[in-house]
Parts: C-alpha cells; sequence; structure tokens
C-alpha cells in the first residue's frame, strides 16, 4: 500500500525520512545492494512525492539505482525485505513490480530523454494541464551524449518537464569532466532566480536606449552562475537547492511545477547521508554486499581470486612491458580494475566517465596512431557503444582489445545488467575475432597473446571467480585455435567448453564420469574464428557435441557450431547449455543457473536423456 505523504506536515515527513533511512539501511545490510545513492536521495524523494502524484505524473529515475526510496513509498513496506533476492522486488524502477514505476532502467542517462518522449505524448493527449514528467537524475549520469541529446530537444520545444539534478559530486567513482566540475562550484540559488526575475521585470519598463545595458547585465550575471549552460540551452534553471532539506526542496519543486516549462531543480546531496561510514566521497559504499550495520565490516568475502584482478593484475604486468599499451573504462575504474593501471600510469589509462562510445572511438584514433589500446568496459555497458565498434574499429580493422567484464550472468543487478549478448552481438561484425579464458593462467595466456594480435579483438570474462577448472598444463593461445584438454580414448561425448563455459564442462565430465560415462572436453578458446580444422576431426569420431558457454543461446556458442556443423555437412548432434531466450531476472546466480536449468547435475540428467 502507498504511504499518503500529502497529507503529512512537515515534520511527519523528516520523521518519514528518518524511517525510510533506517529501512534501507537494515535491509542493504543483510542483501546487499546500493546504499551510499539511496540513501543520499531520501529528502529528494520524498519532497517529489509530495508536490508530484507518481500514480499520474511519470517519475523517471536515471539508472534507478537511488530509487529504494521510492519503492518503499509505493510497495508494502516488507515486501522490501525480498529486495534484489531471487523472485522478490528488483534494485531498480520496474513497471511490472509497480505502476508508479514508469519505465525500466539499469544503465545510465536515459531519464531526460524518456521525459521528453512523455511529455511529447501527454502534449498530444491533451493531458498537459494533469500531468507532468520528472526526471531524477545523478551529475555523474550527465556526463553521457544521450543527456545532452534530449536537452536539446527539450530547450527547442519547451515541453514542460521538470529535471531534478542529484549533485552529490559522484557517480560511482570520482567524476569525471568539466560538466561535473561545474556543477560541483555552484554559486547561486534562489537569490540568481531572485535577480533574474527582477530584471526580466525591469526590462519591460526600461525605455530602449537603457534595455542594451540592461541585457548586458543580465548575460555577464550569467557567467557567474552553475545554470548558464542550462540557460543557454532554453531550460530554466532553480538552485542549487539544499537536497537534505525538505522546505527548501518543496519550495523549489511547486515553483518548478507552476512554471509549466522545462526546468532543472539543482539539488545538491550528500552521498551516504544519514550512515556515517558511508557519507562522503566513497566509492565502496555505492554498491556493497551483505555488512554488520555497526562496525560497516562485509559479513562474507569470497577468498578466490576474481577474474577482474585477474586481467587487472595481467594487464598492469603487460603495460609495465610495452609503454604503447593504453586503456580507457567508463566510470568503472574500480569495478573493471582499472584503477590500478590509472594510479600506475595516469598519462596512459584513463576514466572518460559515463561515456561508452567515446571510450570506444577516442581508443580506435589511438589505435590508428599506434597505441594498444584496452577499452575495459562491462559486457552490458559495450551494447551502448555497438555502433561505435563496428563503425570506428571493424570497418577500420583497428587493433582494439574490448575487454568484456561480467560476462554472463551477474546476479542481482538483473535484466540490465545481465552480460549474455556480447557472443551474439560481436560475432556479427566482420574484423572482430572473439576470445576467453578458462582460469588465471590462460588470463595471462589471452592478454600476452592480445598484445599481438592484429585487428578488433573482444576478450571476456565473469564477474567473481572462474568455475573450478582443474586441467594439467595450458598452452600458449594461437590464433583461432582450440585446445584439447581432457581427451578418454573410449569417449562417445564430447563437452565443448568456452570461457567460465570450460569450467561447468569439467564438472560435468566428472559428474558423468561417476555414471561409468567417458568424455572429451576441448576449451574452444576462440568463438569466432572457431578452430575448424580440429573440429571437422573430432566430428568423425564424436556425434553427439554438447556445448556450454554463459551466453545466450541464439547467436551463441551453439549457433555457431550449429552454422559450422551445416557448412562442413558435419551431421553431428549439437546440444547448448546457454540462457534461452528471455531476459534473465535478477537473484543469486546460482539460483538462476537453477531456474535456467544449465548446472552441472542438470546437464548430466539432459545428456543422459539423449
Amino acid at each position: 500500500m502507498k504511504i499518503d505523504v500529502k497529507n503529512k506536515n512537515i515534520q511527519e515527513l523528516k520523521d518519514l525520512c528518518v524511517s525510510l533511512r533506517d529501512k534501507i539501511i537494515e535491509t542493504v545490510s543483510k542483501n546487499g545492494g546500493h546504499l551510499s545513492s539511496n540513501v543520499g536521495a531520501v529528502e529528494l524523494i520524498v519532497a517529489m512525492h509530495y508536490v508530484f502524484d507518481s500514480s499520474s505524473d511519470p517519475f523517471i529515475f536515471d539508472v534507478s539505482h537511488q530509487s529504494y526510496a521510492h519503492k518503499l513509498i509505493t510497495r508494502s513496506w516488507d515486501k522490501f525485505e525480498t529486495l534484489r533476492k531471487f523472485e522478490g522486488i528488483s534494485g531498480y524502477t520496474k513497471p511490472s513490480e509497480s505502476e508508479h514505476d514508469y519505465f525500466i532502467a539499469g544503465h545510465s542517462s536515459t531519464s531526460i530523454s524518456l521525459a521528453v518522449g512523455a511529455a511529447k505524448a501527454i502534449a498530444l493527449k491533451g493531458e498537459g494541464d494533469k500531468r507532468v514528467p520528472v526526471a531524477l537524475i545523478g551529475d555523474g549520469s550527465m556526463s553521457a551524449g544521450l543527456a545532452f541529446e534530449a536537452l536539446n530537444e527539450l530547450g527547442f520545444r519547451k515541453y514542460p518537464v521538470v529535471i531534478v539534478l542529484n549533485d552529490n559530486k559522484m557517480s560511482i567513482s570520482k567524476p569525471i569532466g568539466a560538466i561535473s566540475n561545474f556543477l560541483s562550484h555552484a554559486m547561486a540559488g534562489n537569490f540568481y532566480q531572485k535577480i533574474k526575475k527582477t530584471t526580466e521585470q525591469i526590462l519591460e519598463y526600461l525605455p530602449e536606449s537603457a534595455t542594451y545595458m540592461a541585457k548586458k547585465f543580465e548575460e555577464g550575471f550569467k557567467l557567474i552562475t552553475p545554470g548558464v549552460i542550462f540557460e543557454e540551452m532554453g531550460i530554466d534553471y532553480i538552485g542549487p537547492v539544499d537536497g537534505h532539506n525538505l522546505e527548501s526542496l518543496i519550495r523549489a519543486f511547486e515553483m518548478a511545477k507552476e512554471l509549466k516549462r522545462p526546468v532543472i531543480v539543482h539539488a545538491q546531496t550528500l552521498k551516504g547521508k544519514g550512515y556515517e561510514k558511508a557519507e562522503g566521497y566513497y566509492e565502496s559504499w555505492h554498491g556493497v554486499g551483505p555488512f554488520d550495520v555497526q562496525s560497516g565490516k562485509v559479513l562474507k568475502k569470497n577468498s578466490k581470486k576474481n577474474a577482474t584482478t585477474m586481467y587487472s593484475e595481467a594487464l598492469l604486468e603487460l603495460a609495465t612491458e610495452h609503454k604503447n599499451v593504453v586503456g580507457v573504462t567508463a566510470a568503472m575504474p574500480s569495478g573493471t580494475g582499472l584503477d590500478k593501471l590509472i594510479e600506475r600510469f595516469p598519462e596512459r589509462f584513463w576514466d572518460v566517465a559515463i561515456a561508452e562510445q567515446h571510450a570506444v572511438t577516442s581508443m580506435c584514433a589511438m589505435a590508428k596512431e599506434g597505441f594498444k589500446p584496452y577499452v575495459t568496459i562491462y559486457s552490458t555497458f559495450l551494447q551502448r557503444a555497438y555502433d561505435q565498434v563496428i563503425h570506428d574499429a571493424c570497418i577500420m580493422n583497428l587493433s582494439v582489445v574490448f575487454a568484456l567484464d561480467r560476462a554472463g550472468i551477474v546476479g542481482e543487478d538483473g535484466e540490465t545488467h545481465q552480460g549474455a549478448f556480447d557472443i551474439s552481438y560481436l560475432s556479427a561484425i566482420p574484423n572482430m575475432t572473439l576470445m576467453a579464458p578458462r582460469d588465471e593462467k590462460s588470463m595471462r595466456l589471452a592478454i600476452k597473446y592480445s598484445y599481438s594480435h592484429q585487428g578488433p579483438l573482444a576478450i571476456r570474462y565473469p564477474r567473481g571467480a572462474f568455475i573450478d577448472c582443474i586441467v594439467e598444463g595450458t598452452t600458449s593461445f594461437e590464433y583461432g585455435k582450440a585446445e584439447v584438454i581432457k581427451n578418454d580414448d573410449d569417449a562417445e561425448i564430447l563437452l565443448l567448453g568456452y570461457g567460465n563455459g570450460v569450467g561447468r564442462a569439467m564438472q560435468t565430465a566428472l559428474l558423468l564420469k561417476d555414471k561409468n560415462i567417458s568424455t572429451s572436453v576441448v576449451d574452444l578458446r576462440f568463438a569466432k574464428p572457431l578452430d575448424e580444422e580440429l573440429l571437422i576431426k573430432l566430428a568423425k569420431k564424436y556425434n553427439k557435441w554438447f556445448a556450454f558457454s554463459d551466453s545466450a543461446k541464439l547467436g551463441g556458442i551453439g549457433s555457431l557450431l550449429e552454422e559450422l556443423n551445416q557448412k562442413n555437412s558435419l551431421h553431428v548432434e549439437i546440444k547448448s547449455f546457454e540462457y534461452e531466450d528471455s531476459f534473465i531476472p535478477h537473484g543469486a546466480t546460482n539460483l538462476i543457473e537453477e531456474k535456467l536449468e544449465i548446472l552441472p547435475i542438470q546437464a548430466v540428467k539432459k545428456i543422459l536423456k539423449k
């Protein structure tokens, strides 16, 4: 049941903010999730619900990882305890969960564009007097081009839209760029609004001879205010407002609502507000696992080295050896492990903010100049730069390496973050080569190989640790060559793994061995090109192939193998243990894998039915 915010007085609203913070901290400490961004936005969201109506006004949360207070206000309080759990409520806005969630979100910088589209629809339906889109966007998300594409049209067409700019001087990590710096040094608030209004009134009555000087005064004053960039685009500006002062926020939102034209309310907040250990600019408190509220200590840590660390260490070693190795990430330096390289080689490794398109294209120019760029981005976020991969890297056949972190299931972040599609969307591009390591040793060999590779190359690896894969000996990578890692002379079944799927294939082989069924296992290593020579040879011995890869089935490893099967008339039967054609929900990875029926024990049952 929705909490009735509108009928509360200021003190009751303040008490509600305290309760919301306590509930968020309590739940995130148990379930994990986004902490500092959510407790920092509590007053913003309460004030939004007080002034606007989420049942009619589109509430559009950019990224939406800061929407927990909104969820608590619009859903059952007790249901919030299922946050990010399998079959529980999502950590992001999700219209299928609630009518108060206008749009699904998980990637940044979409909110203003959505608000413009909603405003157009509202105008066409004649509902402008009843509804106004409200977009809540963080300062970090303003670094992406999509936000400014939307502002460009909005300032021209003047649709009534309220944009709440949550300026906490942070996106996930330290903000990058002139826009963020400009906003963070705001110099005027309501004072500017008063001066602006007074100047406009004076201009109406001044004789023409004096108007020129008055206009020059107004233009000069704009130059020292934080709203100039928006005002010059034709969008009104209110702020900066204290983002934790409910009275100020409510006044600002009411003023913005009354303007009936596009307006930005610039609110300055403290990330982590209300939980002292997280207050300030601490990247580590953005997304957290379960932790002890009193001490702030993480309750459990995976002792296994994760694939991100393996990549970071291997790339650092390569960059130390070769001075032409450069790299970039898009607002995820610690998440991708590139923070270590930025610290060590700040002149060669960069965080370009939430700007994946720029990250890719700028590195393509560096490749043309003789450098070896490593574009290190999550699988799901590279989707944002697909045209740049094709147009700027692959058509030019430039030697750019795309390191795709979080390939496969990422767990609690759900549909918008699962790295399921990179094999499908990259394998279709001419000149692109796809490869994947299976463990730490092969990761080092993969990075070593990547340096000498000519042309675009994508390397995928999972979130967290690789699936255990005990293999004696690992050979160096050779272009387009697979590796037989288990060869039983009496085997009739062939298991083929790619990347993290190799560990899954090996675990399946061990379970089949317990049932006295012999198998051979191949690490494909390359998805494009496949090792055609080896696979044609293996087809003469094995007519049943089972493919394992943490990726979508359509266009995935099974599909690529089937193309080879058809092309060469191999007449082998191929079964793929990849993801079916649907978006993958949030929840613990093991529970999702069980639902998808790709666990080794489930694979064994299906193999035995063949």
